[in-house]
């Protein structure tokens, strides 16, 4: 019983983003050709595997290298996944054998799994939304941008205001509520929650995400962002949404 309902509670009602969290691009699914299709799967998220997703793009030339993504992907990501898991599996543990933890450690791995496994799905929502390439978002999402912000234009405007002065992450979610849009700043993995809402672009805005390639340009970094975002993900996300 334990199992079951802290894995529900991490995949539907995450601290982060309740509700729809995770639906939003965890997928690595493929067509009869086997190329990975868009598409939200959250049974393909290291919370449920165990294990970290193998990354989309090993690198993406003229915003990433290899450099810089690889040590992200394996130390912060996987760490997280490593972190939430110990912390789970601890608490699974004391409830099994009924060996009781005291008050102050059982508190801190309870947060300490909300932390590492919104990390865990904020991190899988940003590898997998971006692109080699620039491309244009489909009309229905560039549409839904325009109705919520003026234009694609002034939401990138104000997504990058957002982004270079979070210190953690800057999100575009829709929220089920009320159906608007919002840019959403969270300066830590389980602060500037939107609950309920859905994200449809991630961006991890701690130094570790760009300081092997960009130093202290974290405004660089994160405007030649928006050139990157896999719009295809985007609309399969906002669908599900």
């Amino acid at each position: 019983m334990r199992e079951l309902s802290r894995r529900n509670f991490m995949l539907w009602s995450s601290g982060a983003f309740a509700g729809n969290m995770l639906v939003g691009g965890l997928a690595e699914a493929s067509d009869g050709e086997g190329a990975r299709r868009p598409g939200p799967d959250p049974s393909r998220s290291g919370l449920v595997t165990g294990k970290p997703r193998p990354l989309k793009h090993a690198s993406i030339p003229g915003f990433l290298t290899a450099e810089q993504i690889a040590p992200h992907h394996a130390a912060h990501y996987a760490g997280a996944l490593r972190g939430y898991t110990a912390a789970e599996s601890r608490l699974d543990e004391s409830i099994r054998s009924g060996r009781s933890i005291d008050a102050a450690t059982h508190a801190a791995l309870e947060r300490s799994v909300v932390r590492k496994g919104n990390s865990v799905v904020l991190h899988e929502l940003y590898f997998d939304g971006m692109a080699p390439q620039a491309s244009d978002p489909a009309e229905a999402v560039r549409r839904a941008i325009g109705a919520r912000f003026g234009s694609l234009e002034k939401w990138a405007t104000d997504f990058i205001a957002s982004a270079r002065e979070a210190a953690g992450w800057a999100i575009l979610a829709r929220h089920p509520v009320n159906g608007k849009l919002y840019n959403v700043v969270c300066d830590e993995h389980a602060i500037g929650a939107l609950w309920m809402a859905s994200p449809l672009i991630v961006l991890d805005t701690y130094e570790h995400a760009f300081y092997v390639d960009y130093q202290d340009r974290k405004a660089e970094y994160v405007e030649r962002f928006v050139d990157h975002i896999d719009w295809s993900e985007v609309a399969a996300r906002d669908a599900e949404a």
